[in-house]
């Protein structure tokens, strides 16, 4: 099913964590990145590039104050919906998905990524009209060992690949796929897709589109905005 570059975007923002690594009372997503929350800088990477791009924003509905706060301050004239997320990152974007109506491109992304570029953005767009879906990924640069019962054996990294967001499917994929029960293995849309029948296709991802974790990589992610500002 081949997909027009024009045809309709939507974008699910999964900011449905508490962020309890970075040990402060604010989930990370509404955290300040120069000023700015997390969370803004991540939708205004899409606004570049994906023009009328519809926004969904998943998160506990505990923060929907906060969060009304900051879209009507940084956001107010961006289509954005809000729902409240769900017991795992899983039923978040099932959460999210429910608010989709129409069928077009939809783009599922970490509220914590703020520097997904104007490349990857595009080249998820060719590869989902191109094959159906499009999944980031970069190499892995440390060395890595699987863990076993009685310890430990090397594994070629050249094998395997670090996975990033946003991941990008046709909607009427994505909420198929998401209509399986539940399972611990579905850690990222394109588990779910897979587990689906779907066959996942990577795109060259971004080392500085990492993922904010902890006061480490929010420091770092300052540094980076400073060496580009």
């Amino acid at each position: 099913m081949a997909l027009s570059l024009n045809e309709k975007k939507f974008v699910v923002i999964a900011a449905a964590g508490f962020g309890t690594r970075m040990n402060n009372s604010v989930p990370k997503q509404f955290l300040p990145l120069h000023g700015i929350p997390l969370i803004v800088h991540t939708i205004q990477c899409f606004l570049k590039v994906w023009k009328n791009a519809e926004f969904i924003v998943v998160l506990p509905e505990e923060e929907f104050p906060r969060w009304e706060k900051i879209r009507r301050k940084y956001l107010k004239k961006v289509p954005i919906r809000t729902t409240k997320g769900g017991a795992t990152r899983f039923h978040s974007v099932k959460n999210g998905l429910k608010l989709v109506k129409e069928d077009g491109l939809i783009a599922i992304q970490d509220a914590c990524r703020p520097f997904v570029s104007r490349d990857v953005l595009v080249k998820c767009l060719e590869s989902v009209e191109r094959n159906g879906n499009a999944v980031p990924a970069i190499d892995l640069r440390d060395s890595i060992r699987e863990v076993i019962k009685d310890g430990s054996r090397h594994r070629n990294r050249a094998k395997y690949k670090a996975i990033q967001t946003p991941q990008c499917f046709h909607v009427s994929d994505l909420k198929k796929a998401y209509q399986q029960t539940f399972k611990e293995e579905f850690t990222d849309d394109a588990s779910v897709a897979e587990a689906a029948g779907q066959k996942i296709f990577l795109v060259e991802g971004d080392p500085v589109n990492f993922k904010i974790t902890t006061k480490t990589d929010l420091e770092l992610a300052e540094r980076v905005l400073h060496s580009v500002n």
